[in-house]
């Protein structure tokens, strides 16, 4: 499969890259910085260009069989238009090319539900101050983003991971559409995983998903005080075992 993914020099973007690679597809990675991309490999290209310039994204569009969005921004005071411009240049390319399949990254901070299982003061305090202030901007642009993938006519799923924090390897998650799953974090190596799952699958069309590691997870404090200055790594890929019942998912292995 050929899969154009935006963001690709992000933790996540890369984790996505580098485990599509593994797994055959033919990569398109796109990136404003070209120059700095850590992989290579025959199966891949690397494309700069800025998902505010209509015209680069089509370019990167074109021809490709499906597309990721991994876009993501520090957490910022200034307003932030990455997504909500990512989205509709991204959109606006694959209507014209005729590339129907998109799977895109948000997070559950934007549902507005509280946290199913926690403690009062991570759903009072802690969860709604990282919301309202220390990513209000970056949030508010995820929600834009989300209103304009759900109201095209393309085969999208938008995937919805919790706090993010960098594994060595790809680890049991959970994946489910419908209510907020329990758990605060999910890794960029599951979530990348993850991705690549809803590419090759037609099940949660037209659904947002949620992502969320079980095990081996951070301090909640610990990752705000990561993520807010940034940070993140790479990591490789496993197989994931997909149920009907409840429309989970876990596993481990190497990605199909």
């Amino acid at each position: 499969m050929k899969i154009v993914i935006f963001g690709a020099n992000g933790p996540t973007g890369r984790q996505a890259t580098e485990q599509a690679l593994a797994a055959g597809h033919r990569v398109t990675a796109v990136t404003r910085r070209p120059g700095d991309f850590p992989l290579s490999g025959a199966l891949l290209r690397v494309v700069g260009a800025d998902v505010h310039d209509p015209a680069a994204v089509e370019g990167a569009v074109e021809g490709q069989d499906a597309v990721i969005s991994t876009l993501g921004v520090p957490f910022s005071r200034d307003p932030v238009t990455v997504y909500s411009a990512g989205a509709a240049h991204i959109v606006q390319a694959m209507a014209g090319h005729g590339v129907t399949r998109l799977v895109c990254v948000t997070s559950t901070t934007v549902s507005g539900q509280e946290s199913p299982g926690e403690g009062i003061f991570f759903r009072k305090v802690l969860e709604p101050f990282v919301a309202r202030f220390v990513g209000r901007t970056v949030y508010d642009d995820m929600r834009r983003s989300e209103e304009i993938v759900r109201g095209s006519d393309r085969d999208w799923t938008i995937i919805r991971p919790a706090g993010l924090f960098d594994t060595a390897a790809v680890s049991d998650y959970r994946m489910a559409a419908g209510p907020r799953l329990p758990g605060r974090f999910t890794s960029r190596a599951d979530l990348a995983h993850a991705l690549l799952r809803q590419v090759a699958d037609d099940r949660d069309v037209r659904a947002v998903v949620e992502v969320r590691t079980v095990e081996g997870t951070p301090g909640f404090l610990d990752l705000i005080r990561k993520e807010a200055f940034g940070g993140g790594k790479k990591g490789p890929a496993r197989t994931e075992r997909r149920t009907d019942a409840g429309r989970t998912a876990t596993g481990r292995g190497v990605s199909a």
